[in-house]
């Protein structure tokens, strides 16, 4: 195995010398740097990375769970921490929990294991508060990444109340009133929020509780079966909103199978929406979420309480951006911040 020593002895400097190339820990000359390197490419070196985090007491390394990397939201989430991280020379981990709780911890202690300098965390369907409790008791610095909570730490998500309730004043002014939120498993707090979002709307615009129809469940059949359920009813929607992507799949398979068109038979609009989205037709409305923009700002929130950890929590609500398109009668290019 190549060692240090040897580098040095090839180079004809001295093993601190290659320890201030390797570490970039004091300034060496350029003719005796490139004499350094020059010997590490010959000799094939690779300096021990381990050995290395040990005496700096860090890893440049940091950890990331999400509850489902393959949603769309969540994979530019993903892009957002790691590019920010490797401008930075960190390497990112990365795992996912898939909604599951159990899953989630065994990959936390996984993480925390191989010392990562810091945790993001997205956290799954049903995780208690006792996923929590191990961050503060000990010195790994954690962010909560898009489901935020009431506990102390750095966190940022998007604003998920001013988006839905927008769009329920949008849909009541075009004469809707029985309007249908697909809200999923309302265990996750983003959710959790549009759904309240929508209830606190729909009493704002008076619209009565017989025609608030909401389909709240975890499982995909269950999903299926409570959209299928609510439109085939004896008093159907006129208008759906859709959660997030995943949920918008669901009720758009229910509404092609009923032959419904949008916006004549029935309104749509959605939160995250699609890849591609011009391919549709009709044009989705949908709330896009500056996905990518959460994952960066959780990536520098984690950096900057990795350089000072006794600095007080921040909590970021990015604002999403409501664009109308035909799918709710609105004209293609219509878009407003959601206030």
């Amino acid at each position: 195995m190549t060692t240090m020593v040897k580098v040095a002895k090839l180079a004809g400097v001295s093993i601190s010398t290659v320890s201030h190339v390797l570490n970039g820990t004091r300034h060496v000359n350029d003719e005796t740097r490139q004499r350094v390197l020059k010997a590490i490419e010959e000799t094939s070196y690779r300096q021990d990375a381990l050995a290395r985090a040990m005496r700096r007491s860090r890893t440049d390394s940091i950890g990331l769970i999400v509850s489902d990397g393959g949603e769309p939201a969540f994979a530019e989430m993903i892009r957002g921490v790691e590019q920010t991280a490797a401008s930075q020379g960190i390497t990112l981990l990365l795992a996912n929990s898939a909604e599951d709780p159990q899953r989630e911890a065994r990959a936390v202690q996984a993480l925390l294991e191989r010392r990562v300098d810091g945790l993001i965390l997205a956290r799954a369907a049903g995780s208690g508060s006792e996923a929590l409790a191990e961050f503060t008791n000990q010195d790994t610095p954690l962010v909560l990444m898009d489901r935020l909570s009431a506990d102390p730490f750095d966190q940022v998500g998007v604003e998920n109340r001013a988006p839905i309730m927008e769009l329920v004043e949008h849909l009541v002014s075009q004469g809707h009133e029985r309007i249908l939120l697909i809200a999923g498993d309302t265990r996750v707090a983003t959710l959790r929020e549009r759904h309240e979002a929508f209830r606190e709307a729909m009493t704002t615009a008076g619209i009565q509780e017989a025609d608030r129809l909401t389909v709240i469940a975890g499982e995909p059949e269950e999903t299926d079966a409570g959209i299928a359920a609510a439109l085939s009813g004896a008093k159907p929607p006129s208008a759906v909103i859709a959660c997030s992507t995943v949920l918008a799949a669901a009720a758009l398979r229910q509404i092609q199978k009923r032959g419904l068109r949008m916006p004549e038979d029935i309104a749509f609009a959605t939160f995250d929406g699609f890849a591609y989205a011009d391919l549709f037709e009709p044009q989705l409305t949908t709330v896009r979420q500056p996905a990518f923009q959460v994952g960066a700002t959780a990536a520098e929130l984690l950096t900057k309480r990795i350089a000072d950890k006794s600095a007080e929590p921040s909590i970021v609500r990015l604002a999403p951006i409501i664009e109308y398109r035909a799918s709710t009668g609105a004209a293609p290019s219509g878009t407003a911040p959601a206030s």
